[in-house]
């Protein structure tokens, strides 16, 4: 019993290696803690009405930063979106991920197994949101050594 648990447990954690090599229980959006908060302290400011008092508080230097009220209000917002039910494998992420899309035309696991990931243009947008080249660091680990070993190792985000 107690190895079908285990085995469970793997296969859930190899559904979470998106096709780009990054793995989403290491997301944010998919732990959920940042949307979470971004939407109790939304909920918490609306309580407390400090829209209404936001701008009579920005009058005052000490409380000048107030004046960027909506716009924070906003940015909390945005980060409440961020949440992510699903892993990539389940559709989660971007709705029409182009790297998902190929993969999948082409029959792949991954891109680890793609013989022009390192050069891909299609994954060029992640560098934006993760660590310089954090998603090729990944692949190259999961070509070299296999999924088990990068859900046992180090991985980059």
């Amino acid at each position: 019993m107690a190895s079908k648990t285990k085995m469970k447990e793997k296969t859930g954690e190899k559904n979470l290696i998106g096709y780009c090599g990054l793995y989403c229980g290491d997301c944010y959006g998919y732990k959920g803690k940042i949307p979470d908060l971004a939407r109790d302290l939304r909920k918490e400011l609306k309580q407390a009405k400090l829209d209404e008092r936001a701008g009579k508080m920005s009058t005052n230097s000490f409380f000048a930063a107030f004046k960027y009220y909506p716009q924070c209000y906003e940015l909390l917002g945005t980060m409440v979106k961020l949440r992510c039910k699903k892993a990539c494998r389940g559709d989660g992420g971007p709705p029409l991920c182009k790297i998902r899309e190929c993969c999948r035309e082409k029959g792949l696991e991954g891109c680890w197994q793609c013989a022009d990931f390192e050069t891909c243009k299609t994954m060029d947008f992640l560098k934006n949101f993760h660590e310089e080249d954090a998603h090729l660091k990944n692949l190259r680990i999961l070509k070299k050594t296999g999924v088990e070993s990068f859900l046992g190792g180090k991985r980059y985000w």
